[in-house]
């Protein structure tokens, strides 16, 4: 394991910062001395997000999966700070539901957003990590490493972050950039709560196995997410007991595929009910710029 490494005085980038895992873990990296540099898509909040952390921050507005937008915070963000230590490819939003009937916009954003969105952040901050050999830390998830039913968007979006990370390991690490995965499992988060929102999505999670069935604090999670950043850890577990899944996961499509058409045939009457659009404040927000974009062209 890599020694910690003290954040005082290193620049520190974080998407998806206006609320949730973002915003926190903002906070606390700005607790122990990085200066922060926030992204998201509702700059108000930003805003208040920095204007109550302990170090010098900023913030961009900018939706992820714009390649010339994050270029342009890229290039602002090392004229106002100097320079960046550490990225975190936090953005993302999430859609539930059967997938022959969901939303195709809305499933597509979901992999825009999650994937798209993490390597656009990666493209548009890798020169300037390369000058610091800094470090890149992309935000999966347990639906990385398990198939879910009603799901399909989320798990192939994390699925396919975390295969990107791992190859942009290889690619960069001679240059002295590192890059670690994150994996958090249901955490108390505007998203997880707007999922819940959804009858048979809340009840769909609650039989799953324990400890998976669990909703967990997010105070602890963004804890054990930034000790990873500290030691620049190839993976970040949000969670104690994700790093064991990692020895069972091929195993895990198989088992999945029996219990969920189980589950499946029992929710089926109900299915119609589920809600097809994005989930939770931030889903809202991403439709609410979307919408706006729209209208300005």
């Amino acid at each position: 394991m890599s020694a910690s490494r003290s954040l005082e005085g290193q620049v520190a980038v974080v998407t998806g910062a206006a609320r949730g895992v973002g915003e926190l873990l903002a906070r606390k990296l700005s607790a122990r001395g990085a200066k922060v540099a926030l992204v998201g898509l509702e700059p108000e909040a930003l805003k208040e997000v920095s204007e109550r952390l302990h170090t010098d921050s900023d913030h961009w507005h900018a939706d992820v999966t714009d390649h010339e937008a994050m270029a342009r915070v890229a290039e602002e963000v090392k004229q106002r700070f100097g320079k960046v230590d550490i990225v975190v490819a936090n953005a993302g939003v999430a859609a539930g539901g059967p997938f022959a009937d969901s939303d195709p916009e809305a499933w597509r954003r979901v992999i825009e957003v999650n994937l798209i969105g993490g390597a656009v952040t990666a493209r548009a901050f890798l020169p300037v990590l390369a000058e610091s050999r800094g470090y890149f830390l992309q935000i999966a998830s347990l639906a990385a490493i398990t198939p879910a039913p009603m799901m399909s968007a989320y798990c192939a979006s994390k699925s396919g972050v975390e295969a990107f990370a791992h190859c942009l390991r290889a690619e960069v690490g001679h240059k002295g950039v590192e890059v670690g995965v994150g994996y958090l499992s249901w955490t108390d988060t505007d998203m997880v709560r707007g999922a819940d929102q959804d009858e048979v999505m809340r009840e769909l999670r609650q039989r799953l196995p324990w400890p998976s069935n669990r909703t967990y604090p997010l105070g602890p999670a963004v804890d054990r997410i930034v000790a990873g950043i500290e030691r620049r850890s190839p993976h970040v577990y949000a969670q104690w007991w994700l790093r064991g899944m990692q020895g069972v996961r091929g195993y895990l499509p198989g088992i999945i595929a029996t219990v969920g058409q189980r589950e499946m045939k029992r929710f089926e009457p109900r299915l119609t009910s589920v809600s097809r659009g994005l989930v939770g404040a931030g889903g809202a927000a991403d439709e609410k710029e979307r919408t706006l974009g729209t209208e300005r062209h």
